[in-house]
């Protein structure tokens, strides 16, 4: 049996397939119950030694696991990460897909490492006793924040752009969540997103347990994609439209799909168009009602290829290009939607594999730093001809082209030139200029190349942030010839090829001195 899980929180229990499961299943702890050796069930309390951890707190009592606190028994010394032990319940009767689920998240949490998911520290078998212990994130979830919807837009912005980062490190690691909601997001001290419970996740590169074992779709009713209702499982673009869901929510205070409670309900969304964002709130600008209308597509091709550039369109919002998702008011007429309707009937599931890394390695996000003032013409014509091969052999990619407008580090900056025209101004025409002969033949459109005009002292700094800051793929720069002062110094793309953390290809006049590329350490 395959089923859906609530709105929000955990599921309890065999329901009919495909229903969507409330939260409001809590049980006292002290019913709480996991299997143990010798014996069906064991109760659970504090102070129990679990191997080598010691139950100290429980923290959360779901209809599927226990969530408890915990300490190493034997652990020497002042400081120890703080840790969290999830034990699923096996009293018998439970849903099937939970079981393999938590079967799932044991193999795939440990595949994983950064800051958006928690550190694995250790697991226990179900032949003795099932547990997975990790690094216990201290800040809160998103789930309580709903209560407060609709919430401030600048907020919702925020959330939506670190979220879109943390999915995009977690695709890269070769996994699609599919359950993102709330309730599975929480958010380190420092601000960045933390997603957790990899039972529905897939992994490239592992079995998938529940797509084997179960043929009806699995996921939360409000948020999943239309493929995941057609049994697709292998698309990073279903956590996109997952994400777009709760950004909606989020800004509006409304779901745009409802609460569907079966199969049927959840169909709808695959020809019925949620109400555009700004019918329900009046403030609701443009940008941000196409960034998420086009997350909440039926078709996945019709999204964001990747959560990186859903982040980039979040943190940049002059340059989304403002198509007819943004001048919505209403729902679409009887026709629009009768169209919809036959087109989404008998919609299968897609036979053909995917992967969720071949998608981002189809669309990278391809950065071009131009000294739009200084270089010399022969340079610039050498670093265009090198993004124009680059973006030719990626059809797929995205192109940034960035330009640095100094600033200085004291006192007032001439924003004007000697002619009284703006600085600012002046350089993003100039880039402009320079990316038109790589846009025209390449029928790069304007959801594929963004010009940026970075204000800084350093541009050096200010490179490598906005390729950190946007998950870029791949860096091209020009550099000037060298000189002994500038390799006592440093030189600009010397520090950025050091810095930037993704592969860097720096050109030079007549190509001399520095090697053609250097690869993402």
């Amino acid at each position: 049996m395959a089923s859906s899980r609530g709105a929000e929180g955990p599921v309890q229990g065999r329901t009919p397939p495909c229903a969507a499961r409330r939260d409001g299943s809590q049980r006292a702890a002290a019913d709480a119950t996991v299997a143990g050796p010798g014996s069906s069930a064991q109760a659970l309390a504090a102070g129990q030694v679990i191997d080598r951890f010691v139950l100290e707190e429980l923290l959360h009592q779901g209809g599927m696991a226990q969530v408890w606190s915990v300490g190493e028994v034997n652990h020497a010394g002042d400081w120890r990460l703080p840790l969290v032990m999830k034990l699923p319940l096996t009293k018998g009767g439970e849903d099937p897909a939970s079981i393999v689920g938590f079967e799932v998240e044991q193999m795939i949490l440990p595949t994983l490492g950064g800051r958006h998911v928690p550190r694995y520290i250790a697991r226990g078998d179900f032949t003795h006793r099932p547990y997975l212990v990790m690094e216990r994130i201290a800040g809160p979830s998103l789930r309580p924040r709903l209560d407060s919807a609709p919430l401030p837009l600048d907020e919702v912005i925020e959330i939506g752009s670190r979220v879109a980062l943390a999915l995009h490190d977690l695709h890269r690691q070769h996994v699609v969540h599919l359950d993102v909601k709330p309730s599975n997001i929480l958010f380190r001290e420092d601000g960045s997103a933390v997603l957790v419970d990899f039972g529905l996740s897939r992994h490239d590169r592992l079995p998938d347990l529940l797509e084997e074992e179960f043929a009806l779709p699995m996921g939360t009713g409000p948020y999943m994609s239309p493929e995941q209702v057609l049994g697709v499982r292998c698309d990073p673009r279903s956590d996109l439209f997952a994400l777009g869901v709760m950004l909606y929510h989020l800004g509006t205070g409304a779901r745009p799909f409802g609460e569907p409670d079966n199969l049927r309900g959840l169909r709808r969304r695959l020809w019925q168009e949620p109400v555009p964002p700004r019918a329900l709130r009046a403030d609701f600008p443009p940008w941000l009602q196409e960034v998420i209308l086009r997350c909440l597509e039926v078709r996945p091709d019709r999204r964001h290829p990747t959560a990186a550039q859903l982040a980039l369109d979040l943190q940049n919002p002059s340059q989304v290009v403002l198509g007819a998702r943004a001048g919505r008011i209403q729902r679409a007429g009887l026709a629009r939607r009768l169209r919809r309707w036959l087109d989404a009937h008998g919609s299968q599931a897609g036979s053909a594999p995917c992967l969720a890394s071949d998608q981002l390695r189809r669309h990278p996000i391809v950065m071009a730093a131009v000294d739009i003032d200084n270089a010399s013409e022969q340079l610039l014509d050498e670093l265009r001809d090198m993004v124009r091969r680059i973006v030719l052999t990626e059809p797929g990619a995205r192109l940034a082209c960035v330009s640095v407008m100094r600033t200085g580090r004291i006192g007032m900056d001439d924003l004007v030139d000697h002619e009284g025209r703006s600085r600012h101004v002046k350089q993003l025409v100039g880039l402009k200029h320079w990316a038109r002969p790589i846009a025209r033949p390449l029928q790069l459109d304007e959801t594929r190349l963004t010009y940026h005009v970075l204000e800084a002292s350093d541009a050096a700094a200010a490179i490598v942030d906005f390729a950190q800051r946007n998950n870029i793929d791949h860096l091209v720069m020009g550099a000037r010839a060298s000189s002994g002062l500038r390799r006592y110094l440093g030189s600009v793309s010397s520090r950025v090829v050091a810095e930037a953390g993704c592969s860097v290809t720096v050109v030079r006049v007549g190509g001399a001195e520095d090697p053609e590329a250097f690869p993402a350490k």
